[in-house]
């Protein structure tokens, strides 16, 4: 999947900035659902937040297969996806990037 926000705008975001550019990308499709966009078609799917959550499975088994095959170009790009759909999830349940960065940085 290549891009699934549609959001081409600024590719001179700095990398630790990327997430959060992401996350604010998705929010914004959560509150606009802009029509063909397939990040509102998440949103709004008729299966609701199982539609996401069937694709957290699907790029976390992707993910795996990539690893197990030692495909670096893969896994990078499956993990992406997952990274993506993990966003949306955050998302649909009011939780946000911050909130993931607390936990983390509680486990440390």
């Amino acid at each position: 999947m290549s891009d699934p926000t549609g959001n081409n705008e600024d590719p001179d975001i700095p990398s630790e900035a990327v997430l959060d550019e992401l996350f604010a990308t998705i929010e914004s499709r959560k509150a606009e659902l802009p029509e063909g966009s397939y990040t509102t078609s998440l949103f709004t799917h008729e299966k609701g937040e199982n539609a996401v959550l069937e694709k957290i499975g699907e790029e976390t088994t992707e993910a795996i297969l990539a690893a197990k095959d030692d495909d670096r170009e893969e896994l990078t790009a499956e993990s992406a996806d997952l990274v993506y759909h993990l966003l949306v999830l955050l998302a649909m349940k009011d939780l946000d990037v911050d909130d993931l960065r607390e936990e983390l940085r509680d486990r440390f």
